[in-house]
């Protein structure tokens, strides 16, 4: 069996930047166990497997799979799956568009507003499936900061204190007090366990204000060895969630909020992902994610 496959730098508008993403089309037939070993193969963050839709109205079904297991929401497949699914079905590639690509996931149908440009890379972005909220209670500083191989003084700037949020997945979000700080952490692994996996996270998202762009606001690195994600060049699903520290602890007024974070510099793969925060009555009332996506690969796979 041969299927048509793709891969995509997704949170970038340059190749060999961002965050890795295959996409295999036309995976009605794979058995989970199949798609595992595919996506175990390829050994990126995460290979999404196209399928039919439940519902005929919608674009597409798509199941995510990082190297070690199966997820039920992901940021960056969804944005890269649905520019790449934009870009197949326009007639022309080099005239300005617009699409909606509905893709059903294992947490529920998103609607993924894609833009297409002439000579440009192509965005995509969408709402997120569940508002991010506070998800339990994080170890110590002093765990948290051994986890990381830090000290325990690098943990925490201004208000911003360590959290735990979810929004479909759950993260640890750990702010640290700068950029030399978060270039020196790490996965520690005498320590990671007890800082970490005992929580049951997808990840620790450690995060600064300080960045090496002036266009960025937050500086931020993901690490999830328990899922086969040593480090994630961009995780969108985290930025979800970073919707809701950022309100927590930033006080936002109500409106629309514009948040630009930047990933990957650490592992020479530059990632930007757009946040928007939309704030009704002192409550979040939406977390908007986007990015641009650029193809790498067209070609096919053998199962």
């Amino acid at each position: 069996m041969h299927l048509p496959f793709h891969t995509l730098d997704v949170f970038t508008d340059q190749r060999y930047g961002g965050n890795p993403l295959a996409v295999v089309q036309g995976a009605d037939a794979l058995t989970a166990d199949q798609m595992q070993v595919i996506a175990r193969e390829i050994n990126l963050s995460e290979t999404v497997f196209v399928l039919k839709a439940d519902n005929p109205a919608h674009s597409a079904r798509i199941r995510i799979f990082t190297p070690a297991k199966e997820l039920p929401f992901a940021g960056h497949p969804t944005v890269g799956t649905a520019a790449l699914l934009a870009e197949l079905q326009a007639q022309q590639l080099n005239v300005d568009s617009d699409a909606i690509v509905v893709l059903e996931q294992t947490i529920g149908t998103l609607r993924v507003g894609v833009r297409l440009r002439a000579g440009q890379a192509t965005y995509a972005e969408f709402d997120a499936p569940r508002l991010p909220a506070q998800a339990g209670t994080l170890p110590s500083t002093d765990r948290l900061a051994a986890g990381l191989g830090l000290i325990p003084s690098e943990i925490g700037f201004e208000n911003h204190k360590p959290v735990c949020f979810a929004a479909g997945n759950a993260f640890a979000f750990v702010p640290v007090t700068g950029l030399e700080s978060i270039e020196r952490s790490r996965v520690d692994s005498t320590h990671w366990a007890g800082a970490f996996q005992e929580q049951g996270l997808l990840g620790a998202y450690v995060y600064t204000r300080q960045c090496q762009h002036t266009t960025a606001h937050f500086h931020a690195r993901m690490f999830a060895p328990d899922i086969g994600v040593p480090e994630d060049p961009a995780t969108g699903s985290a930025a979800a969630c970073f919707a809701g520290v950022i309100h927590h602890f930033d006080d936002l007024p109500d409106g629309l909020h514009r948040r630009t974070i930047e990933q990957g510099f650490e592992m020479g793969r530059p990632s930007h992902i757009s946040l928007t925060l939309g704030v009704e009555g002192g409550k979040l009332a939406v977390a908007r994610i986007g990015g641009y996506s650029v193809r790498v690969i067209d070609g096919t796979l053998s199962v």
